[in-house]
């Protein structure tokens, strides 16, 4: 494992597949501050993981099936925060005040979703960037 001889796009996935594991970890203290009160809030918690056990596996291995496998679970990445911004959106909706700004304070952290997507989008960049 040669450290100069690494690509930008390599580097890249390494730095998305850690950045999950951090995300993983809030996501999951956030979920479990609310019981999990609705399953949906599992999809996170156990993919983030997963996106960095692939991520770390394609740096290390280079092997041409872990990259495909950690490109599709970009996508999927995208897509579970698209979804989980529809989801806080409708959560902070739901509070007392409806869409006061006190609410979007107060209520699911309508932004984190959106960073679980764009990380999403930065390892795709280095997916294509290759």
């Amino acid at each position: 494992m040669i450290w100069n001889a690494w690509t930008l796009d390599r580097s890249v996935i390494l730095f998305t597949a850690f950045a999950y594991l951090f995300i993983a970890a809030q996501v999951t203290l956030s979920h479990y501050r609310q019981n999990f009160h609705r399953k949906v809030m599992l999809i996170p918690v156990i993919t983030a993981p997963l996106y960095f056990l692939v991520g770390l596996l394609a740096v290390l291995l280079n092997r041409s099936w872990l990259l495909c496998l950690f490109h599709i679970g970009m996508w999927l990445g995208i897509l579970t925060g698209l979804s989980g911004l529809y989801l806080h959106i409708r959560g902070v909706g739901k509070r007392v005040g409806s869409y006061a700004f006190r609410n979007f304070l107060i209520g699911p952290p309508v932004l984190m979703p959106l960073l679980y997507s764009a990380l999403g989008i930065l390892g795709l960049i280095a997916v294509y960037g290759r």
